[in-house]
């Protein structure tokens, strides 16, 4: 089944979890992402490497970062959850009541929040209390759409791991029985809308995370190859949660760069 695969045009990888894990890069990633990049250069551009990531940290704070860390990437070569939710809110024409960190709010600039008919959560930890939920609840119960950046169990940080948005998500459909629209990954419109541009089917590409749900789960379903890395969030045996299991499970991202380089051009 592999041998039929079409020759890969396209890389995408997580950021969070896969490059970095908050203000520390994960060992080796700068020089690995350097050295792909460069190969890809001498194969005349014919692969693309883009960074998606379910966030709540606008493009121009995580692109901040990224750069202290050593990292060479340019900001049209970031998809986020973020730039996906815009998209929805702009075609749909609606007024969210956003419920996300500050840090997210300049990705969503132009967008008006007076008098709200939608609800929007990110990851919100100063937002997830009684009063707001309650108000996103009653907007939804008057037929607000619920829209979620995207709906992850949980993330790691320093200090280990954290909940993410899912739970409070759950909670509001929950309350509501309504389903929610979720714009990250693991949906299959994320992967696809990523590509878009790129003239590469989900065959051509392969998708690198530590999230073996939400970047290879998802990354598969839309008929991608998904690389698991040992880093970030990742848990043990977290490679036999999902079905088809990983294309690939490596130690960290600079062995998945190895086997792509020597195995999938």
């Amino acid at each position: 089944r592999m041998a039929a695969r079409r020759a890969l045009k396209a890389v995408l990888v997580d950021l969070s979890g896969t490059l970095h894990v908050e203000d520390s890069a994960v060992p080796g990633a700068q020089e690995a992402l350097k050295r792909q990049a460069t190969f890809f250069d001498f194969l005349c551009a014919l692969v693309t490497i883009q960074f998606v990531m379910n966030t709540t940290e606008c493009k121009r704070d995580l692109l901040e970062r990224l750069t202290k860390l050593g990292f060479d990437i340019a900001e049209n070569e970031i998809f986020t959850s973020l730039t996906a939710a815009r998209n929805l809110l702009e075609q749909k024409q609606v007024w969210p009541l956003i419920l996300m960190d500050g840090k997210a709010l300049p990705d969503f600039i132009g967008i008006a929040t007076d008098d709200p008919n939608a609800v929007v959560v990110g990851l919100a930890p100063e937002h997830f209390h009684y009063e707001m939920m309650n108000r996103a609840f009653r907007l939804i119960l008057d037929g607000a759409p619920l829209i979620a950046i995207h709906k992850a169990r949980y993330f790691k940080k320093k200090d280990g791991l954290a909940l993410g948005p899912g739970p409070f998500v759950a909670g509001l459909e929950y309350a509501t029985d309504t389903r929610a629209t979720v714009v990250g990954k693991p949906e299959k419109t994320f992967f696809l809308e990523a590509l878009r541009g790129m003239d590469c089917a989900p065959e051509e590409a392969v998708m690198i995370g530590d999230d073996c749900r939400d970047d290879v789960g998802g990354a598969q379903k839309a008929g991608m190859r998904g690389i698991l890395v040992r880093t970030g969030k990742y848990r043990l045996a977290d490679e036999d949660k999902i079905n088809p299991a990983p294309y690939l499970t490596c130690e960290n991202f600079p062995e998945a760069v190895e086997h792509i380089l020597e195995r999938l051009l």
